[in-house]
């Protein structure tokens, strides 16, 4: 029988706004066998499920990858991208490259104002969105490594998105300090306040929209993200602003399907380490 220990070979996910850390306690955590580390415990309690239900790392770390967008809204994402490390039991490795990528009308003047730089179009306006790319990886190294059923990993991020988790005193503490420059965002203030109030730690916090958009990953994969609704409202937003024609068919270059999961996720074998 396989245990958690083959099962977990070695696997790191650090994903643009998702990084894996040990918080909270200076205390070491210790296990024989496996082990989930993730910025959140409640993220990090649904990889552990996955693995003893006896998903490999590369399940756990999809489950938890999707946890962390409900449970983590400073970090976790599916709107961003990152990269994946696979290391089987027989030393074999994979690294799968997910970042964002530019859209087609990205230009080396883009974040350019009257010929000089222009930090808040940088950092702070819909020029500075790209096409995400964290759906299809995560998709990509679950087709290569996964053992469980897809549906099985998103779905506990879609019920603590539907149902909600009980806010920590730090995790209410971000919602608030972020609020006031979220004034200028109506749908982020309705979204991530308590009726245009903060948090506060002991409340719970519900996204039934995320969990409407995390159903349709799970039902339909990558496709679910990068075609149909969710891909509609994104390109919606994005032509309403004449400063960046970005399209519904940027987001479907990003859609399931070998040739799309290929172009949106590039995975690389490192090449052996040389004997000392």
């Amino acid at each position: 029988m396989t245990t958690l220990r083959t099962r977990l070979a070695a696997v790191s996910v650090t994903c643009a706004l998702l990084v894996a850390t040990v918080g909270g306690s200076s205390e070491p955590a210790r296990a024989r066998r496996g082990m989930v580390v993730a910025s959140d415990s409640v993220a990090a309690e649904v990889g552990r499920d996955v693995l003893q239900a006896g998903g490999s790392a590369v399940d756990a770390a999809v489950a938890t990858a999707f946890a962390l967008a409900v449970t983590l809204p400073a970090a976790g994402n599916i709107g961003g991208g990152g990269f994946l490390i696979h290391r089987a039991e027989d030393g074999s490795a994979a690294a799968y490259d997910f970042r964002e990528t530019a859209p087609a009308a990205a230009s080396p003047e883009m974040f350019l104002s009257g010929g000089a730089y222009d930090w808040a179009r940088h950092h702070d306006s819909h020029v500075a969105v790209g096409v995400p790319g964290s759906v299809a990886g995560l998709h990509r190294a679950w087709t290569d490594h996964g053992r469980l059923p897809w549906r099985r990993l998103v779905e506990p991020a879609v019920a603590l998105a539907r149902d909600g988790f009980i806010l920590t005193h730090a995790r209410a503490a971000s919602l608030a300090a972020v609020l006031p420059r979220m004034a200028r965002y109506p749908a982020s203030v309705a979204v991530f306040s308590n009726d245009g109030a903060p948090y506060a730690a002991g409340d719970r916090f519900r996204q039934p929209s995320l969990a409407g958009t995390l159903e349709l990953i799970a039902a339909e994969g990558p496709a679910g993200f990068y075609r149909g609704r969710t891909a509609s409202l994104l390109a919606r937003e994005m032509e309403a602003r004449p400063i960046w024609p970005l399209t519904s068919r940027e987001s479907a270059r990003r859609s399931g399907g070998p040739t799309g999961a290929t172009r949106s996720c590039r995975c690389r074998r490192p090449a052996p380490a040389a004997s000392p």
